[in-house]
């Protein structure tokens, strides 16, 4: 090629995503993806070859935020050798420091607010253009945002993630989410639509549905249809074949929502339903709304309703003022649901909360113990549950190979277990059934039922 010609051709600008936290934060991500794929970007696996570099945080846990710090910190040497590249922050943690990022961080572009998302590729062509850094924290985002149309996100394999709502009004004591997220806004039905029927154009399988608070999606918008009608029309208007939803505030889970485990085909038997906690004290300082014996309640009414349905939580040890007696109230809670798998933290102070002034702070040794407990006891629960699935067959949705490698792929049950299985052909993206052979903490094994391929009846024993 001649040297002039070569000139003549524009480089290829290379994009580097490091995503921290929920699978909102994916979803967003996926969404500057798209955002900047339309602008002549190419997303890249190598770092340092990076011309941007977006990093999406989550700032709901000390430990998250510091692991964003820390990452921050390791980029200055790289930006110190490439002085083009551009740098930029968006998520929780930029929403709640703003200007003081860039202050800490001179290596650091542009931060991003939480609904910002839109305005990225005017503000990096501004940054590049004129060397300025900056900080954009509106509360509202441009609706004419160029993710948004067509396929919406970048899709990748056959499962993806798709924000129906952001922000939170329940102002839980512990939570930072309605400060760095703002207040309850729901996405347009007719928008969540659309993307579902992009999506399974692109040959995605499932989708789950994400928001701070899904229960809550439409309450605030006039006309708009509720949490459960949403549910509805995405089985009548769709041809999605697998349907998950979270998270789920146990106050606002509604009669006509857990009907919907029973009725709806798409929708997978499986929910994650946070209790925190099985204190009614600690719960009440929580601000979450309920007793252990309201949650108690709605977990038997989901049973009646679907047989199988698998659950997991999330518990919180250590909250401020917690007891022993608090402890054992919460082990009792878990042993009497029986949930399939849960996420437990120990408490940590975030600024803005309620919690941050609470008394009585509980040692470091005391929230470490308790979390080891329980993590043990559901370990426990964990491995007997998935024992019990031996010799029953489940429906999969095969998502690739397994890590094993050689002919393991992997798919997960209507309960969201993980199953291993062996066949000779790519059964990507197919709905297969499997009979559960053995049983691991962590995963099952199967074996292919007469190399069957496609949806399985909709019984308790099958899904």
């Amino acid at each position: 090629m001649h040297p002039s010609l070569a000139q003549s051709i524009p480089k290829t600008k290379l994009l580097y995503i490091q995503t921290f936290g929920c699978q909102m934060n994916e979803y967003d991500s996926a969404r500057v993806e798209r955002m900047l794929t339309l602008q002549g970007y190419r997303l890249t696996a190598e770092i340092q070859h990076a011309d941007v570099i977006f990093i999406n945080t989550c700032a709901v846990r000390e430990k998250a935020e510091q692991k964003v710090y820390s990452f921050l910190g390791r980029l200055r040497r790289l930006k110190a050798h490439h002085p083009g590249l551009k740098v930029l922050i968006a998520g929780c943690i930029a929403q709640q420091l703003g200007k003081k990022l860039l202050t800490r961080f001179d290596h650091l572009d542009l931060v991003l607010g939480t609904r910002s998302l839109a305005a990225l590729p005017n503000l990096l062509e501004k940054i590049q253009a004129s060397g300025v850094r900056l900080a954009h924290l509106r509360d509202e985002e441009n609706s004419s945002d160029p993710s948004r149309d067509d396929c919406l996100t970048t899709v990748r394999g056959v499962t993806a993630p798709l924000t129906i709502m952001q922000g939170c009004d329940n102002y839980c004591s512990y939570c930072i989410v309605p400060y760095v997220r703002g207040t309850e806004s729901s996405r347009p039905s007719r928008e969540i639509l659309k993307e579902i029927q992009a999506l399974v154009a692109a040959g995605v399988g499932e989708v789950t549905l994400l928001g701070q608070n899904v229960n809550s999606y439409g309450k605030k918008t006039v006309h708009e249809l509720s949490f459960s009608e949403l549910l509805q029309k995405i089985q009548a208007e769709t041809a999605i074949k697998r349907l998950r939803f979270t998270t789920s505030h146990p106050k606002d889970l509604t009669e006509e929502v857990m009907l919907c485990f029973a009725n709806l085909e798409c929708l997978c038997h499986n929910l994650h339903l946070p209790v925190q906690a099985g204190s009614d004290r600690i719960l009440k300082l929580m601000n979450r709304g309920y007793i252990a014996a309201e949650y108690l309640e709605k977990i038997e009414r989901l049973r009646q309703l679907c047989p199988d349905i698998g659950l997991s939580t999330d518990f919180m040890v250590g909250f401020p003022g917690e007891t022993e007696q608090d402890f054992q109230d919460t082990l009792r809670l878990l042993e009497q649901v029986q949930f399939d798998t849960l996420f437990s933290f120990g408490y940590s102070d975030r600024p803005h909360t309620k919690a941050i002034r609470f008394p009585d702070k509980v040692p470091d040794r005391d929230k470490h113990r308790r979390l080891v407990e329980l993590q043990a006891l559901q370990a426990e629960i964990t491995l007997c549950r998935n024992h019990n699935e031996i010799g029953r067959m489940r429906e999969i949705l095969v998502e690739g190979p397994s890590k094993a490698g050689g002919d393991q792929w992997m798919g997960r049950t209507q309960q969201n277990r993980i199953v291993n299985f062996e066949s000779s052909v790519d059964l990507t993206g197919q709905l297969v059934r499997v009979r559960i052979v053995a049983a691991y903490s962590h995963s099952l094994r199967g074996e292919l039922m007469n190399g069957y391929v496609g949806p399985s009846p909709s019984s308790p024993n099958t899904r």
